[in-house]
């Protein structure tokens, strides 16, 4: 039984403003419940059709089927008080009762013969009905509505004290294990490490993420396909010629700078690494931060597993995250020393097997005839290159045709061999990152851990024995609410017992 506070709508003594929403949110919180009874005060003063808490009852209880009002004061406006509660005009269908409440100093004894004595000889209130009369009437109402109301929801009751039962015992099930000696964790913490190997393996290696169906942040292979086709697009565009007003100037005086005692017709080798130069140094910084940036990425996917795996013993996860962050800064080192190697290899050196190199290289030449013929007709300021777009060549009259003619080779010469450069450091890049991910993976995570770990005397095994505050909790409010469901449940079989007994 709850005594719910009146009903108030104007705030008094420092009352909140919205002192009348927060108490009407109270009561309907405890009379919505279909298995309460709503026990509906009323003072026999006042109009029913007009009271706040009539109003209210009314909407959770529209058959008034759980509702029974409790008349007050009967003593105090005894005039009509019959028509009032036999009329019903507000649907109360648990009907009325009629009391008189205790005054003063009264015992309960002497205020039921008071009460008794009022509707037995008072000219009017005598004649309401003496099963609509009285605390005693009232208390007897009571227990046969609550005994109905239970006979009625024990079913219900019964079958979700046994859905919340299966629920805290299958939660209980899927805790982790108390673990009790050294070697039960140190297996514990093998099985840690060997599901999230497994887990990285498809992840990260066979890109399946079934495990994590709405993270798409752990969709690894469609990530590092982004972050690739990004890496080549910001290669292209980083170091795109100007086609504009510096067509073609860098060559020409790299070529002046190369000049030397030699047969005019013959293009200087070092004219062409020095233009390869320039241009990988130009680009040199980006392969290196986007293997910085795939190595970040992959750090956060195998922390957020292991992580996930470990969640349920806090101090595995402290020491996991450190020897994480430390095996994945060696992973950067050797990408980096390795990108490092590989610009120097692009920068200092110039070869391909590719014949697409011969085939470009060819096309674009094909095309030289047409701009000489442009340059000598002075009226021409732009000319379409297939291959590379439309280039200015106004500031390119004044040179002599031998310088142009070989400048143009070199130019030609470069574009079609850049494509194979920036083709090879995304390439190599992609291979290297997936085989080094592949043995991340598959060997050296595993290895580093387990020897880091198992190695050192920091306690980190040893630490798994003990529950950290949050999983004992949870442990024992479990426990704590299987006992009392259980009990519950007994205790309502033995209800149920007696009840078919007694029909």
């Amino acid at each position: 039984m709850v005594d719910l506070p009146g009903i108030t709508r104007v705030p008094v003594h420092g009352q909140p403003e919205n002192i009348y929403e927060q108490i009407a949110d109270i009561i309907m919180e405890y009379i919505r419940p279909e298995e309460s009874i709503i026990l509906n005060v009323l003072s026999a003063t006042v109009d029913f059709t007009t009271c706040e808490s009539i109003r209210m009852s009314q909407k959770v209880d529209k058959n008034g089927e759980r509702t029974l009002a409790v008349v007050t004061k009967a003593d105090r406006a005894p005039e009509g008080l019959l028509e009032k509660v036999t009329a019903d005009d507000v649907n109360i269908g648990l009907g009325y009762v009629c009391v008189r409440n205790r005054i003063g100093d009264e015992s309960y004894k002497e205020a039921r013969k008071v009460e008794a004595d009022l509707f037995e000889t008072h000219s009017l209130l005598s004649k309401i009905d003496k099963s609509m009369v009285g605390i005693p009437v009232l208390a007897q109402k009571l227990v046969h509505i609550q005994a109905t109301i239970i006979a009625r929801c024990l079913p219900e009751i019964v079958s979700k004290i046994n859905e919340k039962l299966n629920t805290s015992i299958s939660e209980l099930k899927r805790m982790p294990k108390t673990l009790s000696t050294v070697g039960e964790a140190l297996a514990t913490f093998m099985g840690i490490v060997g599901s999230a190997k497994e887990s990285l393996n498809k992840i990260i290696v066979r890109g399946e993420y079934d495990e994590y169906l709405d993270d798409q942040n752990m969709h690894c292979a469609a990530r590092l396909v982004e972050m690739l086709n990004q890496y080549s697009g910001e290669l292209q565009q980083f170091s795109a010629d100007d086609l504009t007003g510096n067509f073609m100037t860098s060559e020409i005086q790299v070529l002046e700078e190369s000049k030397r005692i030699q047969l005019q017709n013959f293009l200087p080798r070092t004219a062409f690494l020095a233009i390869l130069q320039k241009k990988v140094e130009k680009v040199s910084h980006i392969p290196v931060d986007f293997a910085e940036k795939v190595w970040t990425y992959i750090e956060g996917v195998i922390m957020s597993v292991l992580m996930h795996r470990s969640e349920n013993y806090h101090q595995l996860q402290l020491s996991t995250r450190r020897e994480v962050y430390n095996l994945m800064e060696k992973m950067k080192e050797r990408s980096r020393n390795w990108v490092t190697e590989i610009v120097q290899m692009e920068r200092l050196t110039d070869y391909t097997s590719d014949p697409a190199y011969l085939n470009d290289w060819n096309g674009l030449m094909a095309q030289q005839q047409k701009f000489m013929d442009a340059l000598e007709n002075r009226y021409v300021i732009a000319l379409q290159i297939e291959g590379l777009g439309e280039v200015a060549i106004a500031g390119l009259m004044a040179y002599e045709k031998p310088v142009l003619v070989q400048a143009f080779d070199l130019k030609m010469r470069m574009t079609a061999y850049w494509k194979i450069v920036l083709r090879r450091l995304v390439d190599t890049m992609a291979l290297h990152l997936q085989f080094c991910a592949r043995n991340l993976v598959n060997k050296e995570m595993e290895e580093e851990i387990v020897k880091e770990l198992v190695g050192r005397h920091d306690g980190a095994i040893e630490g798994m024995l003990e529950e950290s505050p949050a999983v004992a909790a949870k442990r024992e409010r479990l426990n704590v609410s299987i006992k009392v469901l259980s009990e519950s449940k007994n205790v309502l079989a033995n209800i149920m017992d007696k009840m078919a007994t007694n029909i």
